[in-house]
């Protein structure tokens, strides 16, 4: 009878309450870790019920990152969560927004799919919805499918999902769907009392929807007490066993521990009726060791026009500690906001003096584009370890024409369209595009690197693929009179296209075109971050 149970796809439904980034992305990600060290198969769906039909159109203030993944979905955040906590790479309809949902109803509408029906929320956006989902259990074929819904429980824009999901309990059965309800539990900072009622209030909301959740996960800055444990258990009708502790730990990558020490993961089994087995969490557990204990400081100047969220850059920073880690490093980020060096209130000679290294984060538009310049000019003349991502590679070429080639007015067409020098310019294939929504050059594509160069030496390999996301490029006409000046392409994409650049003699000055970021894990660092740390540290 269990592997009965077990061939039968089984779904885990993330909902949050009381307000969002309360950590949903985390519990889910460390959810399916701690599922997939006992030997199943494990996807993941991030559900955003925003009415964009994807992310890419966003503003990182609103939104946080954009990831992108290897098929050329510009995604949520979280995407990237799962990828590096399951080590796995997911695919564009691993992100489910409201305005997907719409567009492809709208779409069978007039195609008269609908035979006349009068077309609704109910059934004909929740069939959509329930359909997606399925449709990556089934092109996955994992064992165990996670779904997180963005927001909060009572947001209008959720309801249409909260109520999709209800009706797989029904569809799929009780034994193979499970609800995960992740809420805050806050502090009074005048008592230091665990208050529970947001919880409590959450839960009610959640069950007048018709979900009864299976499982609490409270988020709290400290282990939550027995006390507020029975309270919740009590109110959400659940046993106390069923209610655990996310509390604030020092490094994200602490929480499946957590977690599984308390029993998440075999709780869930259990529920699902599946086999606990022994976890296989031991790399897992160095890995968290080897944060925790580094102890020799590398201090990285981040520089780029969204610092005030850090959360723009988020893969970037992960990127950076998962090498930090392998090398034994402790990150220390330092940000400068690139608009402000512009507009002179930030002098760039600081990030000399208070850094070892610089990354030159993407970001692309004019606004801080003159400041990201003056900060590579200081770096790249005082030699200090250097990595331009996508837009921060191509100032780097800026930069390189105007003060080594003299090229004084050198510039991007996107920056200055009437530039004498457009070192940077638009893709041919790009010109003859209106629509902005998913029309970049984006995902993974091949990229072909020089033998003897230093990105040849990192990747140790001569075909490489990595993400992209970008509408502008080097302009190869350009190319013969930058290497003759002393900067070297390192990578060329198969039909030509400039996706790596390095300075010839610098301790460390690499130009990435691509986001080498997205495809870090934490066992596996991207190779230019761990170069770019190697160097810093030496």
């Amino acid at each position: 009878m269990q592997k009965k149970w077990a061939k039968m796809t089984k779904y885990i439904f993330i909902t949050g309450g009381v307000l969002s980034s309360v950590g949903k992305g985390i519990t889910t990600a460390s959810i399916g870790l701690l599922l997939k060290a006992r030997g199943y198969s494990v996807t993941a769906i991030k559900i955003d019920p925003y009415i964009n039909v994807d992310a890419g159109t966003m503003n990182p203030y609103m939104h946080g990152e954009i990831f992108v993944t290897e098929d050329g979905g510009e995604t949520d955040l979280d995407l990237g969560h799962y990828e590096r906590f399951l080590n796995i790479n997911l695919s564009k309809k691993n992100n489910i927004t409201t305005g997907q949902i719409y567009l492809s109803v709208i779409e069978k509408e007039r195609r008269g799919e609908y035979l006349g029906q009068t077309v609704q929320v109910i059934p004909h956006i929740t069939n959509e919805i329930k359909s997606r989902i399925r449709e990556v259990a089934k092109e996955s074929g994992a064992d165990i499918v996670l779904v997180e819904i963005g927001g909060t429980v009572g947001d209008i824009e959720g309801l249409p999902f909260l109520e999709a999901i209800r009706q797989m309990r029904l569809e799929e059965g009780f034994d193979n769907t499970l609800f995960v309800h992740v809420a805050l539990v806050p502090i009074l900072s005048t008592t230091g009392e665990q208050k529970t009622k947001p919880v409590q209030h959450s839960v009610q909301e959640l069950r007048r929807i018709g979900i009864q959740p299976d499982i609490i996960v409270a988020r709290c800055p400290k282990p939550l007490e027995e006390e507020a444990r029975n309270k919740i258990a009590l109110y959400a009708n659940l046993p106390p066993e069923a209610v655990f502790s996310n509390y604030d730990v020092e490094t994200i990558y602490e929480v499946p521990l957590i977690l599984e020490k308390q029993g998440l993961a075999s709780y869930i089994l259990r529920r699902l009726k599946l086999e606990d087995r022994k976890p296989d969490l031991d790399a897992w557990i160095d890995f968290v060791n080897k944060i925790k204990t580094a102890s020799k400081p590398v201090r990285i100047a981040m520089v780029g026009k969204y610092t005030k969220l850090r959360d723009s850059y988020l893969s970037i920073i992960e990127a950076t500690r998962h090498a930090a880690a392998e090398l034994r490093l402790k990150p220390i980020f330092n940000w400068y906001e690139a608009t402000l060096i512009e507009r002179g209130k930030l002098d760039p000679a600081r990030i000399v003096e208070e850094n070892d290294a610089v990354i030159v984060l993407p970001g692309f538009g004019s606004r801080g584009a003159e400041g990201k310049i003056a900060a590579i000019k200081v770096a790249r003349e005082n030699n200090i370890p250097l990595l331009g991502i996508c837009f921060g590679m191509q100032l780097a070429v800026i930069e390189f024409a105007r003060n080594v080639l003299g090229l004084e007015d050198a510039n991007s067409t996107e920056i200055d369209p009437s530039t004498p020098h457009p070192v940077i310019d638009l893709i041919e294939s790009q010109r003859y595009i209106t629509m902005l929504g998913g029309t970049m050059r984006l995902g993974a594509y091949p990229i072909k690197l020089e033998k003897g160069t230093l990105v040849y030496s990192l990747y140790k390999r001569e075909i490489v693929y990595e993400r992209h996301r970008h509408r502008y490029e080097v302009n190869p006409r350009y190319v013969d009179k930058l290497e003759a000046a002393g900067m070297k392409v390192s990578g060329y994409s198969l039909d030509g296209r400039v996706e790596f650049i390095e300075l010839k003699g610098a301790k460390f000055f690499v130009g990435s075109q691509p986001h080498p970021e997205y495809k870090s894990r934490p066992m596996n660092p991207a190779p230019l971050f761990l170069g770019l740390l190697k160097a810093a540290s030496a």
